[in-house]
């Protein structure tokens, strides 16, 4: 956990601490149930690009490569992200995905990329 936005798998039971629970996958895990998963917001325009999971997924050993693309994807889409970022601005937030590798993924980036927003 960094500050005040903790990253869980889908698969994680829901507590009351996660605060809002935002799924950040472009699309919905399988085998999960909307009820299950208790998740508040789906913010998939968040989440990385199409062509730059289908590149990592071939080039996994890239990490900060793959680090660095999505963090460009990011800024170049922020005009167009500020109103959802600033609905994720909360005491307490949860990013929630169901990768296997959390750590080594987008929501790692996409943490650290909120947390200088909301310190703006």
């Amino acid at each position: 956990m960094t500050g005040r936005i903790q990253i869980k798998r889908v698969y994680d039971k829901a507590q009351t601490a996660d605060g809002l629970r935002v799924l950040v996958d472009r699309l919905w895990p399988r085998g999960v149930a909307k009820e299950k998963a208790a998740i508040d917001v789906w913010a998939k325009e968040l989440a990385r690009s199409n062509e730059l999971r289908k590149w990592f997924h071939s080039h996994s050993d890239q990490y900060h490569e793959f680090t660095v693309r999505y963090r460009v994807e990011l800024e170049e889409r922020l005009p167009e992200l500020q109103e959802r970022i600033a609905e994720l601005s909360q005491p307490r937030l949860t990013l929630v995905t169901s990768v296997k590798e959390p750590e080594r993924s987008h929501v790692p980036v996409l943490q650290r990329f909120l947390l200088a927003q909301f310190s703006d």
